[in-house]
């Protein structure tokens, strides 16, 4: 069974409803869930949000955090898994923001990655960095690691 197998079955077990916000990833995570027979009974909606206007206009991410942060970090990971949430109709939401390459910087580096996670609970953030594995692995990379936290806080659910 896939990991988005396992998600859907998981989520529609307990009545969940899901949502993505995704920067790096270009809706990887959506598509996965999506790519899935009966996702329509848990997955509300994905928000692809490459450019900060995008971030800012569609999930609420603040211009001061972006300026103060960068599009790449946890405060605005943060920001858009609960923008994200708040503007769907999900219990669960997932952000992604990151530099899958190529390029990246010393204080940035590719395959660095920010994760959100909001809950009802509140929200949580993660920074990994992946290594500059080129951008397509970078992304599967995220990709996975974002559906794990999505079946980590179901299950919690």
């Amino acid at each position: 069974m896939t990991r988005a197998e396992t998600l859907l079955t998981m989520a529609r077990e307990k009545g969940l409803w899901l949502a993505t916000a995704e920067s790096c990833t270009g809706g990887l995570v959506a598509a996965a869930i999506t790519d899935v027979p009966g996702s329509s009974a848990i997955f509300d909606r994905g928000f692809v949000t490459y450019t900060n206007a995008a971030k800012v206009e569609m999930l609420g991410v603040a211009v001061t955090t972006l300026d103060r942060h960068g599009a790449v970090s946890e405060e605005v990971a943060a920001e858009m898994a609960e923008g994200a949430r708040t503007r769907s109709g999900a219990q669960i939401a997932v952000s992604i923001t990151g530099i899958a390459g190529p390029g990246g910087s010393e204080h940035k580096p590719e395959g660095r990655v920010c994760f959100g996670l909001a809950t009802e609970q509140g929200v949580r953030t993660e920074l990994l960095d992946f290594g500059p594995l080129g951008r397509d692995q970078v992304r599967i990379a995220a990709r996975d690691h974002a559906l794990d936290l999505l079946i980590k806080a179901v299950e919690a659910a």
